[in-house]
């Protein structure tokens, strides 16, 4: 499996295998910003909303492709505030179901991880539901655990839930 940077036009040339990929993660349960049940036009839509941030340079996308098929994506946002130029944040860490398991997961964390540094962002963080399995990847691959936040969002079934902070100082922070 293969991880690449997705520009904007290669973006909206797979929107529809993002889209597949996050109803996917959804209906697994994982806690990436939408509730159960997904409606598939609404997350065509919401990826269609982050080709002009890609196009702008306020967030880069990268897609693991396993047979032509998008299995996983990783994601930085940028700050546009001169004072936290310095930092970005990892967004939408999913890996299909069915691609699970073998280690894609760490693979696209570190994509992203080695992309930020040569960006020259010194901090990563993130955040991710509280005792999900994320948090044993993020754990084990460096990152800090700063906090919790309780009742921060809602599972796919509407569940308030607690969420964990964690931060990365990359190479050279």
């Amino acid at each position: 499996m293969t991880a690449t940077r997705l520009d904007a036009g290669q973006l909206v040339d797979r929107v529809e295998e993002l889209a597949d990929l996050l109803v996917d993660a959804v209906d697994g349960g994982a806690s990436v910003g939408f509730l159960a049940p997904l409606d598939r036009a609404e997350v065509v839509e919401w990826w269609r909303g982050r080709v002009s941030e890609v196009a702008g340079g306020r967030s880069a996308v990268w897609a693991a492709h396993d047979g032509g098929r998008v299995v996983g994506t990783v994601g930085l946002v940028f700050p546009d505030k001169a004072n936290s130029r310095h930092r970005a944040e990892l967004v939408k860490l999913m890996v299909h179901r069915d691609a699970r398991g073998r280690g894609l997961g760490r693979r696209l964390l570190t994509v992203a991880e080695q992309a930020a540094v040569a960006a020259g962002i010194t901090l990563l963080h993130l955040d991710t539901e509280t005792g999900s399995p994320a948090e044993h990847l993020y754990r084990s691959a460096g990152w800090t655990r700063a906090g919790v936040i309780p009742d921060y969002a809602a599972s796919p079934h509407g569940v308030l839930r607690p969420t964990t902070l964690y931060y990365k100082h990359t190479a050279g922070g």
